[in-house]
């Protein structure tokens, strides 16, 4: 009892830089895959695209994408909110990497061939939660409906 009191006076731990990382990667990984997710459908093809984009843009190896997806999948599934993941992103993330998120968004959305409406909702959702201004984001849906 007296320690969880002391607890509550004691600075708490300061996070290190890999742990800081494993947090933007798995609130990243998160909102991708709750944009799979959007529509009510777990497509192949949007969870390959998940898989590609977590790679490229964090440069892990197949194995640690695969592990990030886990736990990531499992994050969403006990998530109240967005919130939990959007503030982990504004704290951390500058425009830029606001932007290359909303961008990986549309292309994960648009990957079935398909845009549903709870996916575009979802994307702009996030885009307003991070402060993506609203041209950003028309831009970002643009550029992926063409790639798609």
């Amino acid at each position: 009892m007296i320690n969880a009191l002391k607890a509550l006076f004691e600075a708490p731990p300061r996070e290190s830089e890999e742990q800081l990382q494993q947090r933007l990667h798995l609130a990243a990984a998160a909102l991708l895959i709750e944009t799979s997710r959007a529509d009510f459908t777990q497509d192949m093809a949007e969870q390959q695209a998940v898989e590609k984009l977590l790679s490229e843009a964090l440069g892990l190896p197949s194995g640690q994408v695969h592990d990030l997806m886990v736990n990531a999948t499992s994050q969403v599934d006990e998530a109240t909110s967005l919130y939990e993941f959007t503030r982990v992103i504004n704290d951390h993330y500058s425009p830029e990497q606001k932007l290359k998120l909303v961008r990986a968004m549309w292309t994960v959305a648009y990957a079935d061939g398909n845009l549903d409406k709870y996916e575009e909702a979802l994307i702009r959702q996030v885009a307003e939660l991070t402060y993506v201004p609203h041209q950003d984001y028309i831009r970002c849906k643009l550029q992926a409906a063409g790639s798609a």
